[in-house]
């Protein structure tokens, strides 16, 4: 019978440490490990930041033009890997100053620091 308490607190502490606050007291991002969740707040310097060095690798592989110029993050999803994915609605500017939508998927693993371009496509053709 000594089994069933220490059971139930390791059931109680599993439960506590799925729990948002534990997963934000461990420094985590929030949401559920393989699935695509919203990130809070693309206004967060790391997802901008993210969002300018996508566009800049694009250029590089020459998945975007010479002229796009890098507005901002507009919106995105998060996925919990072996480090995290990113999919990235990026605002740039073409050569005129037109707006010229982006999706860009960044995976990351900041332990390590790996950071690569996995896709960037227009927005209309990204899914």
């Amino acid at each position: 019978m000594a089994a069933r308490p220490l059971l139930l607190l390791l059931s109680l502490a599993a439960v506590a440490l799925m729990s948002p606050a534990a997963d934000a007291a461990l420094g985590g991002r929030g949401g559920m490990v393989g699935g695509w969740n919203p990130i809070p707040d693309v206004r967060e310097k790391h997802i901008q930041e993210l969002g300018g060095w996508a566009l800049g690798q694009a250029k590089q592989k020459r998945l975007a033009g010479d002229g796009l110029r890098f507005r901002r993050v507009v919106r995105g999803e998060q996925q919990v890997v072996s480090g995290m994915n990113y999919r990235l609605v990026v605002d740039a500017a073409d050569p005129s100053g037109r707006s010229a939508p982006y999706v860009a998927v960044v995976y990351e693993q900041v332990w390590t620091s790996t950071r690569e371009l996995t896709s960037f496509k227009p927005a209309a053709r990204a899914h």
